[in-house]
């Protein structure tokens, strides 16, 4: 990784079938439901998740981002990017099938001239915000999953 550089990542087995956790991932609206990480998230379209789509995404302790979707293949994954003064951050979105369900990894990047201060700054932030995400989307999975 270069000093331009830097991501956060994490992974979380979900008991659960990875299309039922896509629904539940893919519905950036409802992520307020199921994170702490997230206030409110505004979608500038009404049509399914597809590359182009733009929503803002309000978040404790972080000023309100657009992000755009950039990458998409459903069921699978979905990136999507937000760009400010110096730096980009890309959000990472993957749902895999896995022995006992799922495996989800969430991930966030940097990358820009400001990235390494940006990052330093938000490091702790960025750690509780994926645990959290990745927590939430864990229990909403497997609580709303009948077997």
């Amino acid at each position: 990784m270069s000093n331009s550089q830097h991501l956060y990542s994490i992974s979380v087995a979900i008991n659960a079938p990875p299309a039922h956790v896509w629904r539940i991932m893919s519905d950036v609206e409802d992520w307020p439901i199921w994170t702490a990480s997230i206030r409110k998230v505004r979608r500038l379209d009404s049509e399914p998740l597809a590359v182009g789509s733009k929503a803002w995404v309000f978040q404790p302790n972080v000023p309100p981002a657009l992000w755009q979707v950039t990458a998409l293949e459903p069921g699978l994954s979905f990136t999507w990017t937000s760009r400010g003064p110096g730096v980009r951050a890309t959000g990472y979105h993957l749902v895999e099938p896995a022995s006992d369900g799922s495996k989800v990894t969430l991930s966030i990047e940097y990358i820009g001239f400001l990235s390494p201060l940006v990052a330093r700054l938000t490091a702790r932030l960025n750690d509780r915000y994926l645990g959290l995400e990745a927590a939430g989307l864990k229990k909403q999975s497997e609580g709303t999953f009948i077997k």
